[in-house]
């Protein structure tokens, strides 16, 4: 039982040659994608698998401004505006709905950081609030857990729906002229006198002028093959879907225990409070000094364990592989690891204690997905120096799903020589090599 995830036919001709190619067929190379296209660039949009077959359809589906690091706050703002405008400009149905987002707690130190987070944000004038015990009553109507101590409520953030976003984005590229080109997994990169010239892939090969790796957790391996570092580590986490049931809440839901969100089809999104498992991987001990600060802080919040990932996927060891065989990319068309189970049965049990009026709920489908991070929690989307005429976007943390739009038209800006449409230094991948210091910032 997995997620559901709306289709999307390829293109039958590989060109031979486009503006600019864009690696990763997620959220954020959609985007990219469907903004060159807009602007009248000719554009390749390659996936080794298919659009979206990641985290991108493997999320919440959270699109907010709430908790976000401070560096990101322009950049989702401009998101936010974008999911605003694509369903009236794709002319299809993303799931976008500002239903708001509640977080309620019984934890003092918690509540303490959501109201730090809140006077940082009132410089970008954020409409978010805090609530103290009697509100967070009022906001969670029916739960009889109600010793809340307060919370923070965003009442303008919301969600869409990840299986129709990327896919709808995707093709309103298509009708704009970009080609899409699935089961094609690009092997590496052509270099001419130090500059990118174009990429190789499964089927042949295609020259641009410029190319965005949008790669996901497959980002850091390939860029290694060419060179160049960049700290990333993966994060394996299960969610599962609900039978339709009775809506206990508008929007996103945070408590304790558990995490609601309401999908259009009437059931919800769960999210356990259980650990993510942090798997021991090649990759991760290559980066473990950067990774040490941003561990000790989540030591709670996630297992460590030996895994498959240790011998397999972008973590794993792969060295110099060749451009004319068949690499990891294709072995692995996506990246779909098992589910765990074990959370199902709790979840399930402390929602009805919650809620008993949902007595009956089940759930409906469950996945997993590796969430790709940085030492910061923050993406790199840059050009990169080392590489003229390749530009990243990747390392989006667990939260890349709301700001992909704006992340891709970022990398767009960035790959075109565009004036970007917010800042880009804070994004700039030196900052996780030349020993700034390291914070995170950013919640769920």
């Amino acid at each position: 039982m997995s997620r559901l995830l709306n289709p999307v036919q390829s293109d039958a001709a590989l060109p031979a040659a486009a503006d600019v190619v864009v690696i990763g067929a997620g959220i954020v190379g959609v985007t990219a994608a469907y903004s060159l296209a807009q602007r009248g660039h000719s554009v390749a949009l390659l996936e080794k698998g298919v659009v979206a077959g990641e985290q991108s359809s493997r999320n919440w589906g959270w699109c907010r401004l709430l908790n976000r690091d401070e560096r990101e706050i322009p950049l989702m703002r401009h998101s936010m505006e974008l999911w605003d405008r694509l369903p009236g400009e794709t002319g299809a149905d993303l799931g976008f709905r500002r239903n708001g987002l509640i977080y309620v707690t019984k934890d003092p130190a918690e509540l303490a950081g959501w109201q730090a987070w809140v006077d940082m944000s009132r410089a970008y004038q954020v409409p978010v609030h805090m609530i103290g015990p009697e509100e967070a009553r009022e906001l969670t109507p029916g739960n009889r857990e109600q010793a809340w101590i307060g919370g923070v409520v965003s009442p303008q953030d919301g969600r869409a729906e990840p299986a129709m976003a990327a896919p709808a984005i995707a093709e309103a590229a298509r009708r704009l002229g970009a080609t899409i080109h699935q089961n094609c997994a690009v092997r590496g990169l052509d270099i001419t006198g130090g500059r990118v010239t174009g990429v190789f892939t499964e089927k042949g090969r295609i020259g641009a002028g410029a190319v965005i790796l949008a790669g996901g957790a497959w980002t850091s391996m390939f860029l290694r093959r060419h060179g160049v570092d960049m700290p990333q580590s993966s994060v394996h986490s299960t969610v599962f879907a609900t039978t339709p049931a009775k809506q206990v809440s508008p929007g996103g839901l945070v408590t304790p225990d558990f995490t609601l969100t309401p999908r259009l089809d009437g059931g919800y999104i769960v999210a356990h409070k259980a650990r993510g498992r942090l798997e021991l991987t090649p990759q991760g001990i290559r980066y473990a000094r950067q990774f040490l600060p941003m561990l000790m802080k989540r030591w709670k919040l996630v297992e460590l364990r030996l895994g498959r990932s240790f011998f397999a996927g972008p973590d794993a060891w792969h060295g110099r592989w060749s451009f004319d065989r068949p690499t990891v990319f294709e072995r692995i068309r996506v990246l779909d690891p098992k589910p765990k189970m074990s959370i199902v049965e709790p979840a399930l049990r402390e929602i009805v204690e919650a809620y008993p009026e949902l007595a009956g709920i089940g759930m409906a489908r469950i996945w997993a997905g590796w969430i790709d991070q940085t030492p910061d929690a923050v993406p790199v989307i840059a050009p990169l120096a080392a590489l003229p005429g390749l530009t990243v976007a990747a390392g989006f943390s667990g939260h890349g799903f709301g700001i992909g739009p704006g992340a891709g038209r970022l990398a767009a800006d960035l790959a075109i020589g565009a004036p970007p449409v917010v800042d880009p230094a804070p994004f700039r991948l030196e900052r996780l090599l030349d020993g700034t210091p390291t914070e995170v910032t950013s919640t769920i």
